[in-house]
C-alpha cells in the first residue's frame, strides 16, 4: 500500500450552523452542516452524509473533538458532514443524560430527517469516538433504514461489566466526567455563580474522590441535582439489575436488534475501552458482514492513533496509523466511507477484518527520556488470532511465577488499608483530568480534555511512584515493594514470547475482613541495561474484581473470616512480545486508586459505607488452590 498518496479535495465548503432537527418527543436538536461547495454555494448533489452526534464542543478545530476539521475535510472529499449538539448540550433542547436511553432514539431520527433533505443521497454513516462511539451503537439498535455504514472508535459494550463499572468496582473516571463537563451544563452556562462553583470543584477532583462516599447535597455536584442523582446511581448500583439493561449502556443485551452493516470496531491497547472495542468485534464478526477490528497502541482519543506515544512510553514509528497504514487515520477512514457509502470497490480492496499493533521489541530510549517499546502491525481473520493457547503459569510462595504447579506452602499475606490504597501510576484511564478554568456565560470551548491536568497519567510507564504520582507518598519506589503488594514474577524468558488477547487470572483468597478487591496488573520487566539501569518495569493489562461478586454479579455473597474462595476474572486485553531476557511480572494488590473507587472492606451496601477497615488478604498458592495467571500465547510456528 502507498500509504503517502491522499486522495485530492475535489470542493469547497460552506457551513449551515445551528440548524434545528425536531426529535419524536418534539426536542429540537441543533446541528451544523459542512457541505461541499463551488463559487460559495452549496452543490445541489446528491451527495452520501456523515453524522457525528457530541456532547463535548463540536466547533472547535483543535484538540481531541476536532469536528470542524473533520467536517471540512469529509465535505471536501464529496460528503455532507453532519455534527450534532447532543441532547441538553450546548445548542440542543432538552435534558442531557450521561448514556441516556433516548440516545438511539435521537441517532435515528437525525439519520432519518437528513436522509430526507434534497441534497443527501440516502448513504448515510456515523463515526465518533468515546461518547460519540456510544451513541453510535446505542443507534444501531434502532436501525434506522439509512444507516450504511460506522465507525466505532473507542466505545462500550456492556457498562456493567467494562467500562463504567468493572467486575463490581466503579471506574471513576465516569465521576471525573460528570464534575469536569458539568461545567458546560446549561445551567452552567446561563450562571456564572454556578460555574464557578463546579470550576472550583473541579480543581478539587482528587480530593472529591477521596471523600466518597458522596451522598445527596454532599458532592461537588450538588448545586446540580439532577447530575447528582446521576453520579449517586451509577455508584449505588453495583449489583447487576435491570437499572443496566438501558441499551444505550448495554449494547451486548441487544445484539439480535443490531443493524447489519459495515463496522470498523477501533481501540487502543491503553484506552479505557479495549476489552469492549474487542468484544463488540467478536460478538458481531460471525453474525454481520463487513465486520472489520483495529486496535492500536496508544490511548483514548481518535488523534491518538496517529501519535506513537502511550503515557511515558513510546511506541515508535511504527506505531500509528499515518505513515504505516494510510497516510493518516482521516483517510483511512475515508476509504471505508468511499467503499460503503460510495461504492468504490478498489478503496477498502483487501482489507484484513483484524489489524493489531503488536507491541515491544525496541527498548532504547527517545529523546525526551521515554522508553522506546516499539512494535509492528499485524493482521489476521479472527480475534483472537489462530495459533493463540492457552497457558497456566502458577503463583508460587517465593514470589515465582511459572508453568510448575505449586507445592505445599503457606500463603502469602498483605494488609491492605483502604485509608491508603495502592496509587495509580498510569493506566487505562480517560477523563481523570482537573484545573479547568472558568469561562464567560456560553462560551464554546475546545474539548475539555484539552483543557486539563493530569490526575492519573493516561498510558504506560514505569510503575514506580514519585511526586508526581497523585496519591503517593514518600518512601517512593517500585509498586513491588509496597506492603499492601504482592509480586510473582518469570525467570527471564530464553526466547521471545507473544501474549495475544485477554490474559485471565484465578486466585485463591482469604481474608478477615467480609469483603475486599483483588487488583492484577501484568508488566513486561526490562532488563538492567545502559540505557536503563535500574531496568523498566512497564504496565501491560490490569483488572480488578470485588469479591462479594465471585458467584453472581445479581446476589453478592460476604466472606467468612478464614475461608478460601476462588475469584476467576479477565485482565484487559494486550498483544506484546517479552524479547528474550524480560520477564513477566504479576503484580497483587487490592486496589488501585483513583482508577477504582476503593472497597472499605466492611461488606456494607455500596455506596453508603459508614466506615472503613482494614483487611489482612492471603494469597493461597498450594496444591489445592493453584493461584495462577492464565495466559493467551501465540505460538511462534
Amino acid at each position: 500500500m502507498d500509504v503517502t498518496s491522499s486522495k485530492d479535495a475535489l470542493y469547497d465548503v460552506v457551513i449551515a450552523r445551528s440548524v434545528k432537527c425536531t426529535a419524536r418527543d418534539g426536542v429540537k436538536l441543533s446541528v451544523d452542516i459542512y457541505r461541499p461547495s463551488r463559487n460559495g454555494e452549496p452543490l445541489a448533489g446528491p451527495f452520501p452524509a456523515i453524522v457525528t452526534r457530541s456532547p463535548y464542543d463540536t466547533r472547535s478545530g483543535k484538540g481531541p473533538s476536532g469536528q470542524a476539521r473533520n467536517g471540512e475535510y469529509f465535505a471536501r472529499r464529496g460528503y455532507i458532514y453532519v455534527v450534532q449538539d447532543a441532547r441538553g448540550r450546548f445548542e440542543s433542547e432538552g435534558d442531557f443524560i450521561l448514556l441516556d436511553a433516548k440516545e438511539g432514539e435521537d441517532g435515528h431520527d437525525v439519520i432519518e430527517w437528513l436522509a430526507a433533505l434534497p441534497y443527501c443521497n440516502g448513504m448515510i454513516g456515523t463515526q465518533g469516538s468515546s461518547l460519540r462511539a456510544w451513541n453510535q451503537s446505542a443507534t444501531a439498535i434502532q436501525r434506522p433504514p439509512h444507516l450504511k455504514a460506522m465507525w466505532v472508535n473507542q466505545a462500550g459494550s456492556n457498562a456493567f461489566m467494562h467500562a463504567l463499572r468493572h467486575h463490581g468496582t466503579l471506574e471513576l473516571r465516569w465521576l471525573a466526567w460528570l464534575m469536569t463537563n458539568s461545567i458546560h451544563s446549561q445551567e452552567a452556562h446561563a450562571d456564572p455563580a454556578l460555574q464557578a462553583e463546579l470550576v472550583r470543584h473541579s480543581e478539587k477532583m482528587l480530593e472529591w474522590l477521596t471523600r466518597l462516599p458522596w451522598s445527596e447535597g454532599n458532592s461537588p455536584l450538588s448545586s446540580l441535582p439532577k447530575w447528582e442523582k446521576l453520579a449517586l446511581e451509577y455508584y449505588r448500583n453495583a449489583d447487576f439489575s435491570d437499572y443496566w439493561m438501558n441499551p444505550t449502556l448495554n449494547f451486548e443485551a441487544y445484539r439480535n436488534q443490531t443493524a447489519d452493516i459495515p463496522t470498523v470496531y477501533s481501540g487502543a491497547w491503553y484506552d479505557s475501552y479495549p476489552r469492549a472495542t474487542i468484544r463488540n468485534f467478536t460478538d458481531l464478526a460471525g453474525k454481520l458482514s463487513h465486520q472489520y477490528l483495529l486496535m492500536g497502541g496508544g490511548v483514548h482519543g481518535g488523534p491518538n492513533l496517529d501519535n506513537p506515544l502511550a503515557g511515558d512510553v513510546d511506541m515508535g514509528p511504527t506505531a500509528p496509523i499515518k505513515g504505516n497504514l494510510a497516510k493518516d487515520r482521516l483517510e483511512l477512514m475515508l476509504q471505508f466511507f468511499d467503499r460503503f457509502l460510495k461504492g468504490d470497490e478498489s478503496a477498502w480492496a483487501d482489507r484484513p477484518k483484524v489489524q493489531y499493533f503488536h507491541m515491544g521489541g525496541n527498548g532504547g530510549k527517545n529523546p525526551a527520556g521515554r522508553l522506546v517499546h516499539g512494535g509492528e502491525w499485524r493482521s489476521c481473520t479472527q480475534w483472537p488470532p489462530l495459533g493463540v493457547v492457552s497457558e497456566d503459569w502458577y503463583l508460587h510462595a517465593d514470589g515465582s511465577l511459572s508453568k510448575t504447579q505449586p507445592g505445599a506452602s503457606e500463603p502469602s499475606r498483605f494488609t491492605f488499608d483502604p485509608a491508603k490504597p495502592m496509587p495509580t501510576v498510569a493506566s487505562n484511564v480517560s477523563s481523570m483530568t482537573q484545573n479547568l478554568p472558568p469561562f464567560p456565560r456560553m462560551m464554546r470551548t475546545g474539548d475539555p480534555i484539552t483543557l486539563r491536568e493530569s490526575v492519573v497519567l493516561q498510558g504506560a510507564a514505569d510503575q514506580v511512584t514519585h511526586p508526581g504520582v497523585r496519591g503517593a507518598e514518600a518512601p517512593y519506589g517500585d509498586l513491588a515493594d509496597r506492603p499492601d503488594v504482592l509480586s510473582f514474577t518469570t525467570p527471564p524468558f530464553a526466547e521471545d514470547t507473544d501474549v495475544v488477547g485477554g490474559p485471565e487470572v484465578e486466585i485463591h483468597l482469604s481474608s478477615d475482613a467480609p469483603d475486599t478487591d483483588i487488583f492484577v496488573q501484568l508488566q513486561d520487566v526490562y532488563p538492567q541495561s545502559e540505557a536503563w539501569p535500574d531496568g523498566y518495569r512497564m504496565n501491560l493489562c490490569e483488572s480488578i474484581f470485588r469479591v462479594r461478586y465471585r458467584d453472581s454479579f445479581e446476589k453478592p455473597s460476604l466472606m467468612k473470616e478464614g475461608e478460601v474462595v476462588k475469584v476467576r476474572f479477565e485482565l484487559y486485553p494486550t498483544s506484546n512480545v517479552f524479547k528474550a531476557g524480560h520477564r513477566l511480572r504479576v503484580l497483587v494488590s487490592s486496589s488501585s486508586f483513583p482508577r477504582f473507587d476503593v472497597n472499605p472492606n466492611t461488606g456494607e451496601p455500596i455506596g453508603y459505607h459508614t466506615h472503613m477497615r482494614k483487611a489482612v488478604n492471603a494469597v493461597h498458592h498450594d496444591p489445592e488452590h493453584p493461584s495462577r495467571v492464565i495466559l493467551p500465547v501465540l505460538r511462534r510456528n
